[in-house]
């Protein structure tokens, strides 16, 4: 299967600015790319690309003129498979976890596991079986917290959104992040692209999507508490702690955004397949 992927922002600016970005699709993602047009030949700014403290491609942009267009543009190679599911993953004992894990156990800026842990073990600490576990985390926050933009908020914390029940598909995450680490299993926020394939249309615009992966019997699988669905064809761009650590545009100055799109769909030869 192949997936088109892809962005165009516009971004205006009162003064020389830089920016930080975390857009590009995850290293662990691009040998499974066919084609991209690449961000920081259309940007038309000094560019710097480097590796993250979590592993994702982030670059730094100086803008000098005011105005910043940025888009990509790609195809990538999908197995058009679900995510994938293994009932029988399980709960690794701490002193068992490889040390790139631990940090993943430990409270963060919205994942506030000292004040939700005896929440955690009440709710879920009779379920001894990993995936069990993880996927009664999941189903919780699923139903537990009502989705909708008119919600966000770039400041909801775990804990409010348990006590508001409300949130965007980040705030699903955090949530959900939160309980598996104060469970003792390691948890890691995730953004990325994340199309309407195998589902039904959402009539909703494009957007960038958030999930969690969770660290169960020495792999990290996705789990999505937004949707609640093995989904096809999640393109991960980033993870980190939470959303702290893979802003996908980190402005150091002043700005305003005039274009936002995002494109996530099966390749066009694809869709012409599908439908004849």
């Amino acid at each position: 299967m192949h997936i088109r992927y892809g962005f165009d922002i516009e971004m205006q600016f009162s003064q020389p600015t830089t920016l930080i970005t975390v857009l590009d699709v995850h290293p662990s993602r691009r040998g499974d790319i066919v084609r991209e047009q690449d961000l920081s030949a259309l940007s038309n700014h000094p560019t710097q690309a480097h590796i993250d403290s979590f592993g994702n491609l982030s670059r730094r942009i100086h803008v000098e003129d005011g105005f910043l267009h940025l888009h990509c543009d790609g195809i990538i190679r999908d197995s058009g498979e679900p995510d994938k599911a293994v009932q029988r993953a399980r709960i690794l004992p701490i002193m068992a976890l490889p040390k790139e894990a631990l940090i993943y156990l430990q409270g963060s800026r919205y994942c506030e596991t000292d004040l939700l842990a005896d929440f955690a073990w009440k709710h879920f600490g009779e379920i001894t079986d990993g995936w069990q576990r993880v996927q009664a985390v999941t189903d919780f926050v699923h139903s537990h917290l009502s989705f909708g933009y008119e919600h966000a908020s770039a400041t909801r914390s775990a804990l409010q959104a348990l006590e508001q029940k409300v949130g965007v598909c980040r705030d699903f995450a955090h949530l959900a992040v939160a309980l598996c680490r104060c469970l003792n299993i390691p948890a890691r926020y995730c953004n990325g692209y994340l199309g309407d394939i195998g589902v039904p249309a959402d009539p909703a615009a494009m957007d960038f999507s958030a999930w969690f992966q969770a660290y169960l019997g020495g792999e990290w699988y996705s789990f999505d508490p937004r949707h609640n669905q093995r989904r096809i064809g999640r393109i991960l761009i980033g993870c980190g702690r939470d959303a702290a650590d893979v802003p996908m545009i980190s402005s150091f100055g002043r700005h305003s955004l005039s274009k936002f799109e995002v494109v996530t769909e099966l390749a066009a030869e694809e869709q012409e397949a599908a439908s004849a």
